[in-house]
């Protein structure tokens, strides 16, 4: 029996050298990723580097080659129907009865789904913000109230993870806003695992918590994005304009330090950019600034994988 601090700190979901291959052709190749609770965590890579095939496998909906998907614990291949419970997901487009409103929509998916309560359906409205529009025709809504609908009906039967596949395809700026919030909303407010795979690097940035880039059916890497969460092993690129570079980066040469005009870059974290300051100002070496150097994620991103686009 897991108790419930362990349960926390177990990632949702865990892809164990997930391979997928047709024919003679390697798509996925030994996957490992862990997914943690209750963040909006992005899978973002150029079109073709096997994002929806991952995502397929994750659901079900294709045979995994050789690994394995555990979700909450649960096996994808040996334990489907334990495994699936706790997920919901869109991949391609959600789909509804446009001749329906959102609100029988919704009901005759409830019909489908065992437990589900008419207080659940204006819960997940409430949630998803359609509350005025809920009794409208979906013929008369816009993309993003279709998008919104259809995570309202992927998140009715209480999902631990919700799986979207480029969500925000099609969507104005305005739609795409709405969605990242609402996801953003999920995660923080229902405890969800919203896994989003896209390859528009500016609105991972906004949207996500972590990102795992994929290229070419490999995973490349993991990055944090939101620095709301302290992640105090997290070292950036440090820059401080002194004005003995010489002598500072002599000084800070157990920090790697590098000469950079007038200044020192060293990599360091939250913690010792403090120590650093502190001792180069014992040198009697003055700091004018300290400079964190972030790149965006699309500099990082084009960085790994070398700016190829895989189309």
């Amino acid at each position: 029996m897991h108790s419930s601090f362990d349960s926390i700190e177990q990632p949702i979901v865990r892809l164990q050298q997930v391979t997928k291959t047709i024919g003679r052709r390697t798509i996925i190749d030994g996957l490992t990723l862990d997914l943690p609770r209750a963040e909006v965590f992005g899978f973002l890579g150029p079109n073709g580097s096997g994002k929806t095939t991952t995502i397929r496998m994750m659901v079900g909906l294709m045979s995994l080659t050789k690994g394995d998907v555990l979700i909450e614990g649960h096996s994808i291949r040996t334990d489907y129907e334990q495994a699936i419970r706790h997920v919901g997901a869109i991949v391609e487009n959600p789909e509804m009865y446009k001749y329906l409103t959102g609100f029988q929509n919704l009901l005759h998916f409830s019909r489908m789904v065992p437990g589900i309560t008419r207080q659940r359906i204006d819960e997940v409205v409430e949630l998803v913000g359609l509350k005025s529009r809920i009794n409208d025709k979906v013929k008369t809504y816009s993309l993003g109230m279709r998008q919104r609908l259809g995570v309202a009906q992927a998140i009715m039967h209480k999902p631990t993870l919700l799986i979207l596949d480029e969500p925000t395809n099609g969507l104005d700026p305005a739609g795409i806003r709405e969605l990242r919030d609402y996801l953003r909303k999920l995660a923080k407010e229902e405890g969800i695992t919203v896994f989003v795979s896209s390859h528009l690097l500016s609105e991972m940035e906004l949207m996500c918590d972590r990102v795992a880039i994929i290229q070419a059916g490999k995973l490349i890497d993991v990055r944090s994005i939101r620095s709301d969460k302290p992640l105090g092993e997290e070292s950036s690129q440090v820059l401080f304009e002194v004005d003995q570079p010489d002598k500072a980066v002599l000084l800070l040469a157990e920090h790697g330090a590098e000469r950079e005009e007038d200044a020192a870059l060293v990599r360091a974290d939250r913690e010792t950019i403090a120590q650093i300051n502190a001792s180069l100002v014992a040198a009697g070496i003055k700091v004018y600034g300290i400079r964190v150097l972030n790149k965006s994620l699309e500099d990082q991103f084009l960085e790994m994988t070398g700016g190829e686009q895989v189309v």
